[in-house]
């Protein structure tokens, strides 16, 4: 932050903090002992201090805010502004909604009745910027026209190339073209229309006002709109609108049943179908039975099913599927009327029969039908089970189809009820049941079923097996028949529906139609919703049965299963649910009879209707039978042979769950109905010994019957207590009265799964006396995993964070719950229920109404608020809460009890507040435990009192008595006293704390007097202070901020910040503390208006004025301050929350007036001095256009300079360390990385957050306001505005559509590092799944805890899925263009602001730099047409105002200003060149008055245009071309300037420039040919020799293009010819010995520097105006180009290169005395020499060839001969195929032919109509002197002119022939410069041949065999199989001939030429060598090689001797005349080259 002097504050003393644990004492005491506890305020050490004696860290006292109202009476009547003083007086209402039904005939009497704030919505809980919300506020922007977006149609651009590339090749000899004819082009081209009045005098003033009219009209309103949402976790005071409860559905499905037809039609068949999961191996739904048979058919059925209800004649159901996956099966079971013999007989004549064949087995069929006839009338109320199917349900979904839903009803299509990732890996993204096209299904095979395998578990093997592909069921015979269903999502409210409970669903419009039923979902996992229906439902399900072990006859057993409410048999109830076509009710239902089985499995489900009251006499009644099946006499139809029952009630709790049963052989006897069949009763007969063999489960899905035994339990006792019966009897326990309280005390759980309620109710609970009333279930009930309903009291006000209608995850949403939940049933185990009955009938209310239809019961609810809030923790772990029932108890007395009772003389709140204060020890901590509860239990009850004595509108002072008020701060003194001393021992609990008092301080400002919950607030925050500064803790620095965030969450936020207060001077400024050092804008001031300087500083009067945005600002001064310790974790936290706020006010409507918005920004001001205070913090967004300004040093990444390759302007500048002119960024940009690291930059989204709020604050302040403070601002001060304003050009450039299609097609990958994290937070490439995936693995651990919130996704600029459409990506850059217009207008603005500002001072050329470096920099980034019209015209008002600045102080801006208006006059939109052209003619016209004449603008228009056509790749001359007329039209028609030289200099300049366009129109030609466009950029080069600025321009253009095409040496070459030249005229104007003296020095590097050597001083002299006025012509410049030109030398590995570089460098930064750059040069020398010895041996250089052009059609190409440098290792193929396919292209393939041999060319034998290209791989060549000195590998490879080739020919013609005719001819080439050079070819200047004799031929050979038999026998380390190879061609059986037969041919015979004497002689030697070389290999073979070679070796040695003995004689025969003394010495000069030599020149 600011300057800070130490020595100012040093405070040392701390008051030391104790918490209290309060006993129960009077409250009055406490009050006292509160008051004065945390009455003193704390000093603190850190001197962050204002104005005033109170720092930063500390609290201010905060105004009055009641008292400042009365005092302050608004002035203004109405209106907007007006409704910013006060809270609007509908501020809270109380609503009352009816409650809604879904079913018909159903009484829900009673209205839901809740109170809310009317405006909440407006704050920032209410308002994130959503997705959907961002689009709203962003239609109907307009599309901003970017140059980058529009570039030409591709095609007929293509053709225009492709027509180019037809043309002749030819480059005139001259590097320029005539200059008539360029005359004569541009004159009769096209200008673009002129600007009006442009020419005309007009005063500045007028200037500016037309200006800022124009750039004020049509501007977008909400900054915010532009800006994508922040990516953050869900935000901690975020509210979602609940819903309304309803009842809970899963993803509902329709199945219709269309048909059902068999082979043969013999008898019914019954169908049922269910859905299964059998990964969780459990039923999902209830059974749907339907029936499908003919009228016929059913009438044989008759005489036992008399009518059919209508109800039963159900044929499509609705399915609810809560978790669909990949394993849920839809199973259709089939049933038919029991007969005799088993299933597998019974089945068969459906699998044997086929329809085609009725005719043939008619009688058979009758027959057939006839046994069923008989069978239907004696059996027919029994079944058998027949057969199954099942259906793989995704299956169908997937294979079916998604239709493409909206982009909403995509999303909203998330699955509901999801509570962890665990299973979206399974690939349940594709589950989703809502968006499938409508399927209809044939299923043609069922499966028989098995008699012995009929259970569940049997059916989920089977359903495993059929998912594999070799399923066993496949092998089994089929029973073949045709089942037709219809699958499809659900409508939303289908007609003619029934509830599970047979309720007809609305609408309903006619009783009589077939209805279709919704079937009850037994979901696989828990969901905790609240319930609003009533249903009291129990599923019998009998499971198996074994009589194995009963005597008797008991083979065909059936079970009778009775619900009875007494023990005769006519109290059988009608409650049993009927299937199909039968009766709605019956009274018994039977079980399907396997045959001849004594212990049968069962799969029925009997499905009844509880009756609402139960008593002890209900019971479940199974009645076993023998059915008879044969017809015998005297035999009954049903025998019983067995009975067994199940109490309904145990202990008053109902029974549910598995039951293994004894059964009774005879009838139970009286009274038996209240016992359990496990009682032996006396003198009854058991099966099997009374062990238990009847095994069922019992179900219960009941809104009644509480599944829960702890909450049974506190019911019980709360019931006992009520009734006072004691004792009272739970389960075994008997619990007398003097140990209830020891029960109530008794933590709830014990070995069973824990009890962890979680309060799950909505946020505010109604306030009214007349409290909704239903009934509560808690479970997980007998469902296994049921749906857990709770009735809550709603309140649309406040929602949960979590809605529980959308059954969401608890754990981590819930911020009073804790506890890592182990398995999904560890989750809610339960919500607070109640008991209706016996248990609290004494406290039933009058009000309970009973909302079943048949249901005689009251039911009660408890009404519990939840918390609006989550726990915000890192870690979300948990623990489970140790409730009490004490604790129970209390919530219940409260909520029946005080606060119900109007009657009641304590008011609940006073009486709570003042409890809660005096409470200690186990009462207290369970208080602080469920904290929001209590919070929220009184802002009710104080809301409820308030509302019913009609004092909402009472003033705020008078409403509550003192005793209350002070009750309140001792509370919230406690409180904030637990949170500071707690936060590092309990963090979970104290961040629920924290959050919960935030909320309730939040309320209170709603309804108490606002300076008391200020001076709360203050509290809070002083005794946070006090901690912090004995403990530098962040984790408390960020509770404090969501304590913040909560609070600043008002609706009325910028109310409660009293933005009309007029800020005054403080009363007594403390002389010792300057406003230079004080905090957040260490301002050096001459203070004529401290009002301005309060406005902007986080002075005392702020602070105390605007107090919650005091707050908020000072918070992020502290954290953001670089010496705050620990806080660097907190930056993007700190910073959310002021993004947030302001986001808030942008979008809010009762803002939208400009002038509100500006008293609203009036709150902010000092934001501006804080960000420019982080300045050297924030992340350099300037990087991506200035790699090379990096602190990295050149080359460390490929630089990308404006998105061309050019070299950058500001490289040599950076490097050297001076100021770098395209980026006036301060120091600590240019730092060594490190150094600014010690404070840690910030990340690169958390920079562009406080950007954008900036920007935010300079759009909406007052401009009068900013321009009084900018005249108070130093010019340090204004320039690190500038600098800020800078960066706001980069971070918001606009990317461009190209980026945002690349960054939609990359994968995803989220980057760790932060600037990708940037790009992608922008582009929006991190879906939000990937999101959740990435969170649930990273943060939050386990994935059990992930928030899988639908509305989570809600407020991320980014959409879900990965790609998006076309449609969605222009969408996105349709905004991005318009936040790049907007914050670069905003720029603008404030530019102009800074520039009226300084225009009247004296240090006004300092800062207008700064403003013109800003300027120039905007134009640089990717801009909007419309920015770039209004930048234009604000820089010719600039130039106009002071055009000295630009022509005398600011030199390199004016060239830089030309480059940038050079390339906006070439853009393709004829706007922005309308605007360019305008802004240079100005500037030529400005700089010709100044002095009569624009040498300087001349000189760099040229040479930006230069720099220009070199290196950018969309160039187009044709636009710049009609600008070029534009400006010479300007000056035709200036008729001021008419008499002057004026228009003449103009068009000079405009033909200069159009000659160098027509240099472009040919570079443009060979665009695709690297080589011609080097050549012709060194021709244009060359041709500007007396032009050093030029020259320089295009060398570094050529430079650009070779570093592109990775000719990283070529490139290195062309710096060290710019720095030689650079170094030329460098001597002549500075006279320092330690400068190079000019070309010379550098000939080291390379021999062809010297051509850089100026021309004579006659022609150029480097002082002249506009010569050498470069930014390079200078010390500085000299060095960069050297430091680049080391750094490419580097990447192109010639390390000795860049030793010689620096050479040239050191004296320079020796003379400088630069020990930092010295050690940087000899550290990287270190490196390079490093990287020499290490790389010996492995380094490649460039490969070289020949290429010679013939033919008329290349132009002046034809016979043209270069050596080509190609990459190392390139092959003769790779350059012969490169060359081939582009000239091809170019000329057509059969017009180019490529000539394979090296042998000379005669042109008289070629094809004159084709192309041909000779080539030949050729090596640097040596004379043998030479090689003294070209030692290393380097040596041989650098500064190459002469290169040689060898063609071997015979003297008849043919390549070649026998040994003794072979001759060879070597050709040396010698070239015009050397290799490497800033050319890759360069053209031979000489050639020269030798021819060889075969003699001479085969003494070379034998050298080369020799040699390599020498280096294989002395490599280090020895290569063995290297030296094998070598052995083995020397003297290996195959090839010995090789050397043999040389040997015979040549010496054999001495020659009869005795000029050929000294040849023979000299074979004759080389063999001797060669055969001792021979045997010194083979030894040292032997001593390499292992004992599996020895046999090879003495293979080896044999050949060897053999071979030596047949050269022996060859080999001694000596030439005698050879051995004669010889005296004649010319004679043997005369042969010392016998070889021909042929010179061609």
């Amino acid at each position: 932050m600011a300057v800070r002097s130490w020595d100012s504050y040093l405070f040392s003393i701390i008051m030391p903090f104790y918490a209290v644990l309060f006993s129960r004492t009077v409250a009055a005491e406490v009050r006292k002992q509160i008051a004065g506890q945390y009455g003193g305020s704390p000093q603190l050490l850190k001197n962050l201090s204002v104005g005033g004696n109170i720092p930063l860290t500390e609290a201010v006292e905060p105004v009055d805010f009641e008292e400042y109202l009365i005092t302050h009476p608004p002035l203004i009547e109405s209106g907007p502004l007006r409704d910013l003083i006060e809270f609007p007086p509908d501020d809270i209402e109380v609503l009352y909604t009816p409650r809604e039904c879904r079913t018909l005939g159903q009484d829900h009497t009673g209205n839901k009745v809740f109170w809310m704030h009317r405006y909440h919505k407006l704050g920032t809980a209410f308002n994130p910027n959503t997705l959907d919300k961002q689009k709203e506020r962003q239609r109907g922007l307009p599309k901003q026209v970017f140059e980058s977006d529009e570039l030409p149609d591709h095609s007929s651009y293509q053709d225009d190339q492709d027509d180019l590339k037809r043309r002749s090749m030819s480059i005139d000899d001259t590097p320029r073209g005539s200059w008539a004819c360029s005359i004569f082009d541009l004159k009769n081209s096209q200008p673009d229309a002129l600007l009006p009045h442009l020419l005309d005098r007009v005063p500045n003033e007028e200037i500016d006002r037309h200006n800022e009219d124009q750039r004020k009209s049509n501007r977008h309103r909400e900054l915010f709109a532009l800006h994508p949402a922040l990516d953050e976790d869900e935000p901690i005071e975020r509210h979602c609108v609940p819903d309304v409860p309803k009842e809970h559905f899963g993803q509902r499905l329709l199945v219709k049943c269309l048909s059902l037809k068999f082979e043969i039609e013999i008898e019914p068949i019954f169908a049922s179908l269910a859905l299964y999961d059998i990964k969780e191996k459990k039923r999902i739904s209830e059974n749907f039975y339907f029936d499908l048979n003919s009228e016929q058919t059913k009438a044989m059925l008759r005489p036992h099913i008399p009518s059919a209800a209508i109800s039963t004649l159900a044929r499509s159901a609705v399915f609810s599927i809560t978790y669909p996956s990949q394993d849920v099966f839809l199973v259709i079971k089939l049933e038919k009327v029991l007969q005799q013999g088993d299933i597998g007989e019974c089945a068969e004549p459906y699998m044997v029969f086929k329809e085609s064949d009725a005719a043939k087995n008619k009688e058979k069929l009758e027959k057939l039908r006839s046994q069923s006839e008989q069978f239907c009338q004696r059996l027919g109320r029994y079944r058998m089970p027949f057969a199954w199917t099942a259906i793989h349900l995704m299956n169908i979904v997937n294979s079916a189809g998604k239709r493409k839903g909206s982009w909403s009803e995509r999303r909203n299509s998330s699955i509901v009820g999801r509570r962890s990732l665990e299973r979206t890996t399974s690939g349940d993204e594709s589950c989703s049941l809502t968006s499938f096209r409508p399927a209809t299904l044939t299923v043609t095979n069922f499966f028989k079923q098995e008699g012995d395998r009929l259970s569940d578990e049997d059916l989920y093997k089977f359903l495993a097996d059929m998912r594999r592909p070799s399923s066993v069921l496949r092998r089994l015979r089929p029973i073949t028949a045709q089942l037709k269903i219809d699958i499809s999502p659900a409508p939303e409210n289908p007609h003619y529906c029934l509830t599970p409970d047979l309720l007809q669903v609305m609408p309903y419009p006619d009783s009589r139609v077939r209805p279709t039923k919704e079937i009850l979902e037994f979901p696989a996992r828990d969901i905790y919703v609240p319930n609003t229906t009533y249903r009291n439902l129990l599923y019998v399900n009998p499971q198996s049965l074994n009589f194995a072990n009963r005597q008797g006859s008991a083979r065909n057993i059936t079970v009778k299963v009775q619900f009875m409410n007494g023990e005769d048999p006519s109290n059988a109830m009608p409650v049993i649910f009927g299937k199909s076509s039968c009766a709605e009710y019956s009274k018994e239902a039977y079980t399907a009879v396997v045959y001849h089985n004594r212990s049968p499995d069962f799969h029925e489900e009997v499905k009844i209707k509880l009756p609402a009251s139960l008593t002890d006499h209900h019971h479940i009644l199974f009645t076993f039978y023998h059915v008879s099946c044969q017809q015998k006499q005297n035999t009954p139809l049903e025998t019983p042979v067995g009975y067994t029952w199940i109490p309904m009630l145990q202990n008053g709790r109902l029974r549910t769950g598995h039951f293994c049963l004894p059964v009774s052989l005879e009838k139970p006897p009286q009274s038996y109905s209240v016992l359990s069949p496990d009682v032996p009763l006396p003198g009854m007969k058991w099966v099997d010994n009374h062990r238990g063999v009847f095994n069922v489960e019992v179900v219960a899905a009941s809104t009644i019957h509480t599944q829960d035994q702890f909450l049974d339990k506190f019911f019980a006792l709360v019931h006992a207590l009520d009734e006072h019966m004691f004792p009272v009897r739970i389960g075994d326990m008997r619990i007398m009265e003097n140990n209830l309280e020891a029960e109530l005390n008794c933590p709830t759980w014990t070995p069973t799964p824990p009890l962890q309620v979680r309060f799950q109710l909505d946020p505010l609970i109604y306030v009214s006396q007349s409290v909704a009333f239903g009934e509560l279930m808690i479970g997980p009930g007998g469902l296994g995993g049921s749906v857990h309903y709770a009735t809550m009291a709603r309140s649309s006000v406040r929602p949960a964070s979590l809605n529980l209608n959308r059954s969401r995850s608890l754990s981590n949403s819930n911020p009073d719950i804790s506890g890592t939940p182990t398995s999904p049933d560890d989750e809610v185990r339960s919500i607070i229920g109640s008991k209706v009955g016996r248990h609290i009938s004494a406290a039933l209310s009058p009000w309970g109404t009973s909302p079943g239809s048949s249901s005689d019961a009251k039911q009660v609810i408890l009404t519990i608020p939840t918390p609006k809030y989550k726990a915000e923790s890192p870690f979300h772990t948990v623990v489970p809460i140790e409730l009490r029932y004490t604790d129970l108890y209390a919530v219940y007395l409260m909520v029946n009890g005080s606060l119900m009772v109007p009657s009641c003389s304590q008011l609940f709140h006073e009486e709570l507040a003042l409890q809660w204060v005096v409470s200690s020890g186990s009462v207290r901590e369970g208080a602080l435990q469920q904290a929001w509860f209590f919070f929220e239990l009184m802002v009710k009850s104080i809301i409820h009192h308030l509302y019913f004595t009609d004092r909402l509108q009472s003033p705020r002072k008078n409403r509550f008595p003192e005793r209350f008020m002070d009750d309140i701060t001792a509370l919230v003194s406690t409180i904030a006293g637990d949170i500071v001393s707690r936060f590092q021992k309990d963090l979970e609990l104290v961040e629920r704390l924290n959050t919960s008092l935030a909320f309730f301080l939040n309320d209170l400002l709603s309804v108490m007097d606002r300076g008391f919950v200020f001076s709360l607030i203050k509290t809070y925050w002083k005794q946070v202070s006090t901690k912090l500064y004995a403990l530098q803790n962040p984790t408390l620095e960020s509770l404090r901020l969501d304590f913040l965030r909560i609070i600043c969450s008002h609706e009325h936020y910028v109310t409660l910040n009293l933005p009309f207060s007029l800020l005054t001077p403080p009363a007594s400024p403390s002389p010792s503390v300057s406003s230079a050092t004080s905090q957040s804008s260490g301002f050096s001031t001459h203070v004529q208006d401290q009002k301005i300087a309060n406005m902007f500083e986080l002075s005392v009067p702020f602070r105390e004025q605007h107090y919650l945005t005091g707050l908020v600002l000072t918070e992020l001064a502290v954290i953001l301050d670089p010496e705050a310790d620990g806080m660097f974790g907190l930056h993007k936290k700190v910073i959310s929350v002021v993004h947030n706020l302001l986001s808030s006010h942008d979008s809010d409507p009762r803002y939208a007036d400009p002038e509100v918005k500006a008293r609203v920004a009036l709150l902010y001001l000092p934001l501006i001095g804080i960000v420019m205070e982080t300045l050297p913090q924030l992340h350099d967004f300037t990087e991506s256009h200035n790699q090379w300004g990096r602190p990295g040093g050149p080359g460390t990444e490929e630089q990308e300079a404006e998105g061309n390759s050019m070299i950058s302007q500001t490289v040599a500048m950076a490097i050297a360390g001076t100021s770098v002119p395209q980026m006036s960024r301060p120091s600590s940009f240019l730092l060594n990385p490190q150094a600014t690291r010690q404070h840690g930059s910030f990340s690169a989204e958390s920079s562009r957050s406080l950007l954008i709020c900036l920007l935010w604050v300079l759009k909406n302040a007052d401009e009068m306001v900013l321009q009084k403070w900018f005249t108070d601002l130093s010019v340090s001060q204004l320039n690190r505005l500038l600098d800020l304003l800078y960066l706001c050009a980069s971070c918001f450039e606009y990317k461009g559509k190209k980026a945002f299609e690349r960054m939609n097609s990359l994968t995803f990958k989220k980057s760790k590092d932060m600037k990708a994290k940037l790009e992608e937070a922008i582009l929006g490439s991190i879906g939000a799944r990937q999101e959740m995936v990435r969170r649930s693995r990273g943060a939050f651990g386990s994935q059990e805890n992930l928030r899988w919130r639908k509305d989570m996704t809600h407020w991320r600029q980014t959409s879900e899925k990965m790609d998006k459409t076309r449609a969605e990506l222009e969408h996105e850059a349709i905004i991005d263009g318009n936040l790049a217009t907007e914050a670069n207008l905003i720029i603008l603005d404030t530019l102009e602001i800074i520039v009226q500002t300084v225009s009247v001072t004296e240090s006004k050329e300092s800062i207008l730099g700064g403003v013109l470096k800003v300027l120039l920099h905007s134009m640089a980034c990717n801009q909007s047409a419309l920015y770039l019209q209004h930048c234009f015209a604000t820089q010719r008002a600039l130039v106009s105002k002071f055009p000295e600045l630009l022509f005398e102080e600011e030199t390199e801006q004016c060239a830089d200003l030309c480059l940038r208006l050079l390339r906006n006059c070439s853009s393709s939109i004829s706007t922005i060149r309308a605007h360019a052209s305008a802004s240079l003619y100005l500037l030529m016209r400005q700089n010709f008055e100044i002095g009569n004449n624009f040498a300087r603008v001349k000189m760099q228009v040229t040479m930006s245009l230069s720099s220009l056509v070199g290196t950018s790749q969309n160039f187009n001359e044709e636009f710049l071309r009609r600008s070029l007329k534009t400006i010479l039209t300007y000056a035709e028609e200036d008729l001021e300037l008419r008499e002057t030289t004026f228009s003449d200099q103009v068009q000079d300049l405009v033909f200069n420039l159009h000659m160098i366009l027509s240099d472009t129109v040919k570079m443009k030609e060979h665009q695709e040919d690297p080589e011609m466009l080097i050549d012709l950029m060194y021709r244009i080069a060359k041709g500007y020799q007396t032009s050093p600025d030029l020259r320089l321009t295009w060398l570094q253009n050529m430079a650009g293009k070779h570093s592109e095409r990775n000719n990283h040496a070529e490139a290195a070459q062309c710096l060290v010819h710019s720095a030689a030249l650079v170094a030329e005229y460098l001597s002549m104007l500075e006279d320092r010995k330690y400068l190079p003296v000019g070309c010379v020095t550098f000939q080291n590097i390379s021999s062809n520097v010297l051509e850089e050597s100026a021309v004579s001083d006659d022609v150029v002299s480097p002082d002249e105006e506009g010569i050498c006025s470069g930014k390079y012509f200078t010390e500085a410049g000299l060095v960069g180009l050297l430091e680049q030109a080391a750094a490419s030398f580097s990447m192109a590995g010639m390390y000795e290169a860049v030793n010689e570089v620096y050479k040239v460098l050191i004296p320079i930064h020796e003379a400088n005395r630069d020990a930092k750059k010295l050690a940087t040069i000899h550290g990287k020398l270190q490196e390079a020499f490093g990287k020499i010895v290490h790389q010996d041996g492995k380094r490649m250089f460039g490969t070289y060839f020949r290429v010679g052009f013939y033919g008329s059609k290349l132009g002046d190409l034809d016979e043209q001969e270069f050596v080509y440098k190609e990459p190392a290792i390139t092959k003769l193929a790779e350059i012969s195929h490169r060359l081939e396919s582009f000239y091809g292209e170019r000329f057509g393939e059969d017009q180019v032919e490529v000539i394979k041999d090296s042998n000379p060319v005669d042109k008289c034998k070629l094809d004159p109509n084709k192309a041909f290209i000779q080539i030949t791989y050729v090596e640097p060549y040596f004379d043998t002197y030479e090689m003294k000195d070209r030692i290393t590998y380097f040596d041989k490879n650098y500064n190459l002119r002469r290169f040689v080739y060898c063609t071997p020919f015979t003297l008849d013609g043919r390549a070649h022939g026998d040994l003794h005719e072979q001759f060879k001819r070597k050709t040396i080439l010698t070239t015009s410069h050397a290799f490497p050079y800033i050319k890759t070819r360069i053209n031979i200047i000489h050639k020269e041949e030798i021819i060889s004799t075969p003699i001479e031929v085969a003494i070379e050979d034998m050298q080369k065999k020799t040699q390599e038999l020498a280096f294989a026998t002395h490599q280090d380390p020895s290569d063995a199989k290297m030296l094998q190879m070598v052995l083995q061609g020397s003297v290996g059986t195959t090839v010995n001939q090789g050397p043999l037969e040389v040997a015979q041919v040549f010496l054999s015979e001495i020659p009869s030429d005795p000029k050929l004497y000294r040849h023979h002689n000299k074979l004759r030697l080389c063999f001797k060598d060669f055969t001792k070389r021979c045997e010194d290999a083979l030894r040292k073979n032997k001593s390499l090689i292992g004992p599996d070679q020895k046999e090879y070796q003495r293979e080896l040695e044999r050949n060897y001797h053999r071979l030596k003995e047949a050269l022996q004689p060859l080999i001694n025969r000596k030439i005698p005349q050879l051995y004669k003394p010889v005296f004649c010495f010319s004679f043997r000069d005369s042969f010392s080259r016998m070889s021909l030599r042929k010179l061609d020149v």
